[in-house]
């Protein structure tokens, strides 16, 4: 299987955020800096207005104890307001929207400061529009404040540049060496294009691991290559001998080299099997792609392969395959397959009668036998696990976890199940990909 990872939905956005990160930062540091300074012009010069109140109240409270009565407020934007006399409206209508408040704005711009006086419930009022400072020259200040984070935030963008830059592009220089790699020319000279900081740690590893994985790659390739020849080579003599021992056996030697026979046959066709397995094969058509072909000759052509052992064992086969029907699998997976499934079905058979079934949904081969384990009778479990058989198994219980592995390899998916004292195993296309799992693997 040739894997290559699709890398059209990935963007650079490394650099991006580094960027964004520093001028995020700067702005909000900015932001609320100039907050604190306009909540604390505003504070002081509020404080400014009730330091001179409290200083006025003072002295009225001084005057009243000498025995001096009122006086006249020291500065002229303050005003006393005895008892019963009347405010100004605006003030008076603010005074009964917010009771409690010591600071009113009025009408045409004047602005209020309160300081309630303790004997006889006088009060003092500042009328501080013509005494502010920070309101006829906020508009400056924020002019000013904003022109300062704007060039900070620049600043700030500048340096995240910078950084990000110095940072990611030796990374990204990785990624893409990495992606444009192929299993076949693993780049193992990594290390040297990089530094001694993160980057290089990380390419040389990278270099490590490739070279371990081509040194891999060629001890399965060479494996691949001498299994295939030394053990096709021994089955095809012991098959040819075991035809002819049959051809001259006496009665009673038949029984056994009929067995001989089939298992010879079993294993040809696990070897086949496994050996499929570890080939990477060179890209083909997806399935759903390719030329669909008629499926009942290529069955036809599988049972007369073996007729000479299905006849030995007295199988009947009842073979329930539309004429018409197509399916896009290659010719040499149809008869991997079958021949391994029909295998599994002579195996545990209890009766000589074995169905093979197919419509346009799957194609099914079923069996009379005892009921499966049910770690392969659940929901997509079939095969999934390895090393599950049944009791009067004498196998390793790996047959159907290889078959399975073969199946999905070739976007098949393989199902058990078990009713009336029937097994079947069915080999259905799988489902297609939800959105956004597109995979990129090439078989």
């Amino acid at each position: 299987m040739n894997l290559s990872i699709n890398t059209s939905g990935y963007r650079a956005r490394l650099r991006q955020r580094l960027m964004l990160a520093f001028t995020g930062y700067t702005v909000l540091v900015s932001a609320l800096f100039g907050l604190f300074a306009m909540a604390f012009v505003y504070t002081v010069e509020d404080q400014f207005f009730d330091s001179a109140l409290r200083q006025e109240a003072q002295a009225q409270d001084i005057s009243l104890r000498a025995g001096k009565g009122w006086r006249e407020p020291a500065q002229d934007f303050i005003r006393l307001y005895r008892p019963g006399q009347a405010l100004p409206e605006d003030l008076a209508q603010a005074r009964l929207r917010e009771p409690r408040s010591r600071e009113l704005s009025g009408e045409q711009g004047r602005h209020y400061h309160l300081w309630p006086l303790s004997e006889d419930r006088g009060l003092l009022v500042a009328e501080v529009s013509g005494q502010l400072i920070v309101r006829p020259m906020r508009r400056q200040l924020l002019v000013w404040l904003g022109a300062w984070g704007g060039g900070l935030a620049l600043l700030a963008l500048g340096l995240g540049w910078w950084l990000a830059r110095r940072t990611s592009a030796p990374l990204a220089r990785l990624a893409q060496a990495v992606a444009q790699s192929r299993p076949e020319q693993l780049p193992t000279d990594l290390a040297a294009r990089y530094g001694d900081d993160e980057v290089g740690l990380l390419a040389a590893h990278l270099a490590q691991q490739n070279q371990r994985t081509r040194e891999f790659i060629a001890r399965e390739q060479a494996f691949t290559r001498d299994a295939s020849h030394e053990l096709r080579t021994p089955l095809a003599v012991l098959s040819l001998a075991c035809e002819r021992l049959q051809r001259t056996a006496l009665p009673e030697q038949r029984a056994s080299l009929d067995s001989m026979a089939a298992a010879l046959w079993q294993l040809q066709q696990t070897v086949e099997l496994l050996l499929a397995l570890a080939r990477e094969s060179s890209p083909s058509p997806i399935l759903g792609q390719a030329q669909p072909l008629a499926l009942l000759p290529q069955i036809e052509q599988l049972v007369l392969a073996h007729a000479p052992l299905l006849d030995q064992q007295g199988i009947e086969l009842d073979l329930q395959v539309p004429a018409a029907l197509t399916r896009p699998w290659p010719p040499a997976l149809t008869q991997l397959l079958l021949a391994n499934l029909l295998g599994n079905a002579l195996a545990h058979r209890q009766s000589p009668l074995i169905r093979i079934n197919a419509d346009a949904q799957c194609l099914s081969i079923a069996n009379a036998s005892v009921a499966p384990p049910e770690a392969l009778l659940g929901a997509d479990a079939a095969g999934r696990q390895p090393g599950v058989k049944g009791e009067g198994s004498a196998g390793l219980g790996l047959g159907l976890s290889i078959v399975r592995r073969l199946a999905e390899r070739h976007g098949l998916r393989l199902e058990l199940q078990h009713a009336s004292g029937w097994t079947t195993v069915s080999l259905m296309d799988a489902p297609p990909p939800a959105d956004g799992a597109e995979t990129g693997a090439t078989f």
